[in-house]
């Protein structure tokens, strides 16, 4: 099996797979309750660097629109439910986990 990503928005916690072996987890923040991060599984579509704003460094465009992983200017909100329902990473989290997966990763979120 390919690489995927397991997304749990209760634990606030991204894990990327290798079929059924764990490769690493990373901390994130998710949808606060009134913009809720979308549960379902989508793909990774495009990857953007420097996509400037809020988005950090990097920005992994997911297969529901306006939806994606990405990294932040807010590192403080890591770890919290405060996003409009996209997911959060640390910049260098997120730069590594793009080395790693490729367009058509596919992405579970989970409560």
């Amino acid at each position: 099996m390919a690489k995927w990503i397991n997304i749990s928005t209760s634990q606030h916690q991204l894990k990327l797979f290798d079929g059924n072996r764990l490769i690493k987890a990373y901390p994130i923040a998710v949808g606060k309750i009134v913009t809720p991060t979308p549960t379902a599984t989508y793909t990774i579509i495009n990857k953007h660097p420097n996509p400037g704003g809020p988005f950090g460094v990097l920005w992994m465009g997911l297969s529901r629109p306006h939806y994606g992983i990405h990294g932040t200017n807010n590192p403080a909100s890591i770890g919290k439910s405060v996003s409009h329902g996209c997911i959060r990473m640390f910049n260098h989290d997120v730069l590594e986990l793009s080395s790693r997966v490729r367009i058509g990763t596919e992405v579970v979120i989970h409560k």
